[in-house]
């Protein structure tokens, strides 16, 4: 189809009811996605030559319709327009939001769908609101096919803005027995902050299985068809999930360049966009502890040193990582050690939200988010039916531990995760997330924790003062001379 043959049918198609800029991967397979089911959508790329193939040999018998200019990719829309941006987050998204603006009125609403701080959001929403626009941050989950096919999607901000597009979202969301997967978070950038947690839960999870991996793979020298049929095996239980199944699909992939499978011809250094850290660093600043995610970043951070990691095995000894011992109960036992751990960051990730929520005003209901995650996202679980019922019986429950159900759950494989962990630590196997997680377990179910120690040290180096168990306000000791040298 020829440029002009495009300007004629835009030019007798003007009416769109919602546009789209960003014609990447995500940005191609939503605008897909969005018109399959009858809408019609309006695209627009900074490269316009992406669109005019996007559009001529990419959607070719769908309602989408090509802007070569911004100003003509406006103009395809109806007022008020409503615009969903999938560009990289940061600078870009600015770039996009300040060169479209004069083309907007009043009313108009902006989404940006990418992975944006949510400091960013509320900066943006701050000053679009200022001039009259509406502003959603909202997270999409579900890579490539999601995005085509149905995605998670974690819309926040304008309440009013939601609604005007909320058919649109979910008619294109994943659906779990009929529900979509989407729903209106909170105000503000609430819909950010939920994919960030969510990103975190993602980061911890995919860094639990990877131990599991390195036990089975150098702890019990299984083969990539053995590990295969694990991980397969364990799809079919409570473990079921995405990343399950597609870490069974991956030790079966053969690499087109050699004879080998493609696993063992990836290096070992993880990179990563950096919503895990995000999550970490808010989750420090709400003083609520996340040590899972925390360690699946730093487990990233150390895959990153490899030639010093290379040089530390000629000279570093420890133990020899043989494990001694019946395979088969070890492969059980890491299974519940995986699915007792699962359940604990998904619980730091909801006590995250939950803080978060109060702190920043979302008011987001941790139920829903259940919900949207059961479908769509990376990490969809049948878990996340359990947890979705924990908080539909008690909306006002502060840690998915004291929920009856799930922390029955976690007792009841508390001693294989233990059992794991000092087999880990016996063979010389790092697994720092399996063992981040059974100490926060540790932490959390006693009564009392050496603290008092802590806070003794500060007052006595600081004057920082300290609480008393037997009476109520603020103390200092002096505590004798200081000697620092």
């Amino acid at each position: 189809m020829g440029k002009k043959r495009i300007e004629e049918r835009n030019n007798l198609n003007r009416g769109c009811e919602i546009g789209l800029v960003g014609l990447g991967v995500m940005g191609k397979n939503l605008v897909l996605n969005m018109a399959s089911h009858g809408f019609s959508v309006a695209v627009y790329n900074r490269t316009a030559e992406k669109t005019r193939e996007f559009v001529e040999h990419e959607s070719i018998g769908q309602k989408v319709f090509a802007g070569y200019t911004l100003k003509e990719f406006v103009s395809l829309l109806n007022e008020p327009r409503s615009i969903l941006i999938l560009v990289e987050a940061g600078a870009p998204v600015d770039a996009v939001i300040e060169e479209i603006l004069p083309l907007l009125k009043a009313g108009d609403l902006i989404i940006d769908g990418g992975n944006s701080h949510f400091s960013d959001t509320n900066r943006r929403s701050k000053s679009l609101t200022e001039k009259g626009l509406l502003y959603m941050g909202m997270g999409i989950s579900g890579g490539e096919y999601g995005a085509r096919y149905g995605p998670s999607m974690m819309p926040g901000g304008s309440k009013e803005a939601y609604e005007r597009i909320r058919p649109i979202l979910e008619a294109a969301a994943a659906k779990v027995n009929g529900e979509p997967c989407v729903t209106y978070l909170g105000s503000g950038s609430a819909g950010h902050y939920v994919k960030m947690v969510h990103n975190g839960i993602e980061y911890g999870t995919m860094e639990l299985i990877a131990e599991t991996y390195d036990l089975m793979k150098r702890g019990l020298g299984l083969t990539n068809d053995e590990l295969h049929s694990v991980y397969d095996r364990w799809n079919e239980k409570e473990l079921s999930s995405y990343l399950i199944e597609i870490t069974a699909k991956i030790f079966q992939q053969p690499d087109d360049k050699t004879e080998k499978r493609l696993i063992d011809m990836i290096l070992d250094q993880a990179k990563q966009k950096g919503t895990g850290k995000w999550a970490s660093w808010d989750a420090m600043d709400l003083q609520i502890p996340v040590p899972t995610i925390d360690a699946a970043v730093i487990a990233r951070d150390l895959s990153g040193y490899k030639a010093e990691r290379e040089a530390a095995s000629q000279v570093l000894r420890g133990p020899k990582a043989t494990f001694q011992g019946d395979r088969g109960t070890f492969i059980d036992q890491t299974q519940d050690a995986l699915y007792a751990s699962m359940i604990i960051t998904y619980a730091q990730g909801m006590s995250l939200l939950q803080g978060a929520s109060e702190t920043h005003g979302y008011d987001v209901n941790l139920e829903s988010v259940a919900r949207i995650w059961r479908g769509g996202c990376i990490i969809r679980a049948v878990l996340l039916e359990d947890i979705r019922r924990a908080y539909q019986n008690r909306p006002d429950l502060v840690s998915l531990f004291l929920d009856s159900h799930l922390g029955q759950e976690v007792m009841d494989r508390e001693a294989n995760l233990r059992h794991v962990v000092i087999t880990a630590v016996e063979i010389g196997l790092p697994a720092p997330a399996l063992m981040a997680t059974l100490a926060y377990f540790d932490g959390y179910r006693s009564a009392w924790l050496p603290a008092n120690l802590t806070q003794a040290q500060r007052d006595y180096f600081g004057a920082h003062t300290y609480e008393r168990v037997d009476q109520k306000g603020v103390f200092h000791t002096e505590w004798g001379p200081h000697r620092y040298i």
